[in-house]
């Protein structure tokens, strides 16, 4: 009976891909907390989004895991590491050490650490080149989470993301169908009855032909693409000037998921 809850990590857990009605975010921690306050009294329940888009692990170290220990919830779910992963040069050994320093630092404030592992890239054409090098922080992740007694958010093994239509427009971030498959298994963690299965098989879809790939290709490349890798070049951060969306009540979050729905 989970009831404070405060997400910590960077586009993923800020949601981006899946568009409230205000043009901010509701994503998949944003789903689970209101899997988590459907369990308690009215009213009996805090939820804290800190996470930020574009953000590395350290910054998130820096700027969040304070603030996730001085309100000591019952559950943080932690994701981090995945910008810097997919950074030239970066070695996953290294990365994961630094990970499992704020594994520390959280454990020892918080009743429930979750951590999450990266997805499975090899239908991800910009990220299909990494897919060992995230193969092998999951194993570190996975090996921490071990050492702390901290329940896994497997995204390597949830098949049903596999499926183009569990992605947004970008390729690089999850749709709304998406986000709800993520916090459906994110309930499943934590030992919760959820209201379906995550793996549930998506609608077949009519077969596309070579030209409608190749358009949706280039498209892709020159709206989403071009501008990720001026960014990178400019040394800029999609994160840039964005503010966490911080605590939020569930039914706020009810609100704005029916109304995009």
């Amino acid at each position: 009976m989970i009831g404070s809850y405060v997400a910590v990590g960077d586009s993923f857990t800020e949601g981006v891909g899946d568009p409230g009605p205000d043009g901010s975010f509701v994503g998949w921690a944003d789903r689970l907390a209101v899997l988590l306050a459907d369990r308690r009294p009215e009213g009996d329940f805090t939820y804290t989004n800190l996470a930020v888009r574009g953000k590395l692990l350290d910054q998130i170290v820096a700027d969040q895991v304070p603030q996730a220990v001085r309100l000591a919830p019952d559950l943080v779910s932690f994701c981090a590491g995945g910008n810097d992963i997919i950074r030239p040069g970066t070695d996953p050994d290294e990365v994961a050490e630094r990970f499992e320093r704020a594994i520390a630092t959280l454990t020892a404030a918080a009743g429930t650490v979750l951590v999450t592992t990266g997805f499975d890239t090899r239908g991800v054409p910009v990220l299909r080149h990494l897919r060992g090098k995230i193969a092998t922080y999951n194993g570190h992740v996975r090996a921490v989470a071990d050492r702390y007694g901290c329940p896994v958010l497997d995204l390597w093994s949830l098949r049903s993301v596999r499926d183009r239509r569990a992605w947004d427009h970008d390729r690089l971030h999850l749709s709304p169908e998406g986000h709800t498959r993520v916090a459906l298994r994110a309930g499943l963690a934590l030992g919760l009855p959820v209201p379906a299965d995550p793996e549930q098989p998506w609608p077949p879809l009519p077969p596309r032909g070579t030209f409608e790939v190749r358009r949706d290709d280039v498209h892709w490349a020159r709206e989403y693409l071009v501008p990720w890798i001026g960014r990178r070049l400019r040394g800029e951060s999609s994160g840039d000037h964005v503010t966490a969306k911080g605590a939020l009540s569930p039914a706020d979050i009810r609100t704005r998921i029916a109304t995009v729905a």
